[in-house]
């Protein structure tokens, strides 16, 4: 009987070939294989396997060098810039673009044994991102009002998700969208309202270079969308927060 498992040959090369692949096109190719997206705001930590991130890290500082090189800044010898590269890798997937290579942080969510339905605001949360567009950043306050439901979680919580979601290149509008879809899915509310108040360094640092120019945008779901009175009281506590919060 003949076998119709390959010779060793054929498994080194297939090895070889393995090797020979960035780990940015794995990835990519685990990705693409699921049908699963990967723009620049979605999570695609199911899809990186362990110790990947570390490799991949390896591998984006050799492109950021190569990025500096381009832009004809001397790595090899400005003291400056030597460890630069390394330095952006680090920072843009452990830190500003974490919310697309890490899991959401763990939220346990309790059971609203006492029935609670009175309304309750949580903020001002300080959001970070980067414009999608140029990469450069999004600094703002966020404001989450919330009418339970079944389930309840920690206010702490909110803040840890909102991180999550807003570190990742983003545009404000959909960011918002994303982080209500979050929070819909953790305790299930009867309302939802986020208001985000945010500058973007794309108009202030660059372009028109308005330096107090800040968006503002909000999102309401359930009972807040459908009861007018709801969504009112819910941006009447938002307003007595914020101008509360600068007499701190």
């Amino acid at each position: 009987m003949t076998s119709t498992a390959p010779d060793e040959d054929v498994k080194d090369d297939i090895k070889e070939k393995i090797s020979c692949k960035l780990v940015s096109e794995i990835i990519r190719e685990r990705i693409e294989s699921a049908g699963a997206r990967f723009h620049a705001n979605d999570n695609i930590s199911n899809y990186i396997l362990p110790g990947e991130l570390k490799t991949l890290e390896k591998e984006v500082s050799t492109r950021v060098r190569d990025l500096l090189k381009t832009l004809l800044i001397d790595v090899d010898n400005d003291h400056n810039t030597q460890e630069t590269a390394e330095r952006v890798s680090r920072m843009y997937i452990n830190e500003v673009f974490k919310g697309r290579f890490y899991e959401q942080p763990k939220v346990t969510s309790f059971p609203n044994d006492k029935n609670l339905d009175e309304i309750y605001t949580v903020g001002p949360i300080t959001v970070r991102s980067a414009c999608s567009h140029h990469l450069v950043p999004i600094l703002g306050d966020c404001w989450i009002g919330i009418k339970p439901g079944e389930k309840v979680i920690g206010l702490s919580k909110f803040a840890r998700v909102a991180d999550w979601v807003f570190s990742r290149p983003h545009i404000q509008e959909e960011a918002v969208m994303i982080l209500a879809d979050e929070i819909e899915r953790l305790c299930e509310p009867k309302g939802l309202g986020i208001i985000v108040k945010a500058q973007h360094y794309c108009m202030k640092w660059r372009g028109v270079k308005e330096p107090d120019t800040s968006m503002i945008n909000s999102v309401v779901r359930g009972d807040f969308r459908h009861d007018s009175s709801l969504k009112q009281e819910f941006f009447e506590l938002v307003r007595q927060q914020s101008n509360a919060n600068k007499n701190y």
